[in-house]
């Protein structure tokens, strides 16, 4: 579905170092590694978003990809209805979209009155009326309450086991997300950055465990 071969030294990128990569349909990636390293910054890059480093990703013909940031970008003049308008759902795939984020009644408000969780189910809703194929989604749980954040979570699991052909890429901070969400873990670390880790989760693994074991040797001074 995707293939990523990136060299961000040759293409002058200041952030992202070699990436060699594919991403196969149904595929559930949780991206982990320290704040700033350059996960969003690789997000972006699969989004399609920096030049320099489009030639580089491949994108089998014909998918769709939706993207979730981390800020929810609705316009706020319209309507979360007028708003998955403007992306191209017809009146019956809006109201069977909110019905599914469990924003059914909310159709008609405008962005600002909606609290964050909702903000950001509204923002999920819009990102699946493209029908992607590929889900990215960049720190969906930050800024929420633990509560919400775990509606958000088991909303998300339940989409994904209604379209199991489609691959994930989530951005997180937290392992755990990985445990829940991830049939595959990326870890990211360096400067430039690369993929320092890439193997599945099965039945049985402590995404935690990895993600602690990768910071201590990334922390350990190199041998002399």
């Amino acid at each position: 579905m995707l293939e990523l071969r990136i060299d961000g030294v040759a293409a002058g990128h200041p952030v992202l170092g070699l990436i060699d990569v594919q991403v196969r349909a149904g595929d559930r990636i949780c991206l982990l590694g320290p704040s700033g390293v350059g996960k969003t910054t690789l997000l972006n890059a699969i989004a399609g978003l920096d030049p320099r480093l489009a030639p580089m990703i491949r994108l089998q013909s014909g998918r769709r990809v939706g993207y979730l940031f981390q800020e929810h970008r609705l316009l706020p003049w319209y309507t979360v209805r007028q708003n998955l308008k403007l992306v191209g759902a017809t009146p019956g795939d809006i109201d069977r979209l909110l019905a599914d984020v469990g924003l059914g009644d909310a159709g008609d408000r405008l962005p600002d009155q909606l609290s964050l969780g909702m903000a950001r189910r509204a923002s999920l809703a819009r990102c699946l009326a493209v029908k992607p194929d590929l889900l990215l989604l960049d720190e969906p749980f930050a800024s929420l309450d633990p509560d919400r954040a775990a509606e958000l979570r088991e909303l998300i699991v339940r989409l994904l086991e209604g379209q199991p052909q489609m691959a994930l890429i989530c951005v997180t901070h937290d392992a755990r997300d990985a445990d829940q969400l991830a049939n595959r873990l990326w870890y990211m670390n360096g400067q430039p950055a690369t993929l320092r880790w890439d193997r599945p989760l099965t039945d049985g693994t402590n995404a935690s465990q990895i993600c602690d074991t990768l910071r201590s040797l990334s922390a350990q001074p190199a041998a002399s």
